[in-house]
């Protein structure tokens, strides 16, 4: 019924759709819905520890045995730069003062966990079916231990030219991520976002490219994006802001009412609350001070001087210094993350069952 099986078949899963890692909304009660429903359920680690990534992975096992993405961030360290992060405190003191806030006061570290022999050993551990990666691969030592205990190995590249080199540097498959996408740019080889394509021009130009299949990512949200993914050549598609409306998306309420105000024309990609280009909702942060500044820490670390902002604003029931990912491209639904993945799957064979015309 599929125009093209690969993917269903190197992951052992029914629907060629995976549900996208997103860091903070998804745990594992999304991931139970859409892998019962047909899916690669997909639980991302880059914020969790490892002792919660066994809890969240025992009780997905619990409730399914359908194959399982776990989805790491392979950054290195930033460097301490007490220059930069002077100048950024410096750049936020306003808004410190305006909440009653010391703009010298202390602030913890934000922090994203990067693969490392930890992760390693536990991929190792819980033997998930596949192993997907952000910002590039692993060192060589720790990608043929992920190899070795029986994972596929998923990368996401933005231009052909990252596409190239992971199938270079050893993948099964490989997600073509375009500019629509929402969160964090996949870029690695390079730290430009300005030329990064949109996906229906990147995507058949990845397919051409490299010999593994290709996943599609980014303004996919409903079952036409699906038929058109796969008419460039796509052997499935990740799909994630659709999931952000699914009552099992852990995101503030503030997060819910952006995402429910618009479509998608309202998103821009910013660095400010990572230190690394995301795609989100512009709120007041992104209109006055970005959203791309070069005062923003390295990743992960402009967060940190953000928290006690975020925090004072949404007390008084403001999203003016809060990530709100978002990608270029949404509809609003009350579906669960099962019954949203049955529908995209359904709609989708709809389409691609009716002649042309």
């Amino acid at each position: 019924m599929w125009p093209d099986r690969r993917i269903q078949e190197l992951f052992g899963i029914s629907l060629p759709i995976v549900q996208a890692p997103m860091a903070g909304p998804t745990l594992a009660d999304m991931v139970i819905g859409a892998a019962q429903a047909g899916a690669l359920g997909s639980l991302p680690c880059a914020m969790l520890s490892p002792q919660q990534v066994r809890e969240q992975c025992a009780l997905i096992r619990a409730a399914t045995d359908a194959p399982l993405n776990l989805n790491f961030f392979c950054h290195s360290p930033p460097a301490a730069d007490p220059a930069r992060e002077t100048a950024w405190r410096e750049r936020l003191a306003g808004y410190y003062c305006e909440y009653g806030l010391d703009p010298a006061m202390p602030v913890a570290a934000s922090s994203r966990a990067p693969f490392d022999p930890v992760w390693c050993e536990l991929v190792e551990q819980i033997k998930p079916e596949v192993a997907s990666f952000h910002f590039g691969l692993p060192e060589t030592g720790l990608l043929e231990r992920v190899r070795a205990s029986g994972a596929r190995i998923v990368p996401s590249a933005t231009s052909v030219e990252e596409a190239r080199w992971l199938e270079q540097h050893g993948c099964d498959a490989i997600i073509a991520q375009g500019a629509e996408a929402g969160g964090h740019r996949g870029v690695f080889l390079s730290d430009d976002v300005s030329t990064q394509a949109g996906l229906f021009a990147l995507l058949p130009r990845v397919v051409d490219a490299v010999r593994v299949p290709v996943i599609a990512a980014g303004g996919i949200f409903d079952a036409r994006g699906i038929v058109a993914a796969f008419a460039l050549g796509a052997a499935a598609v990740q799909i994630g802001t659709a999931y952000l409306f699914c009552a099992e998306a852990k995101i503030a309420p503030l997060h819910r009412q952006a995402l429910l105000a618009g479509q998608g024309d309202d998103t821009a990609l910013t660095n400010l609350f990572t230190g690394r280009p995301a795609r989100g909702i512009v709120n007041r942060l992104m209109r006055e001070v970005g959203p791309l500044s070069p005062l923003a820490p390295a990743f992960p670390l402009a967060g940190g001087a953000l928290a006690p902002l975020r925090a004072k604003a949404e007390a008084a029931d403001a999203d003016g210094f809060m990530p709100l990912w978002s990608g270029q491209a949404r509809m609003a639904h009350t579906l669960s993350a099962r019954e949203l993945t049955v529908k995209l799957a359904r709609d989708a064979l709809v389409l691609l069952e009716r002649p042309a015309r």
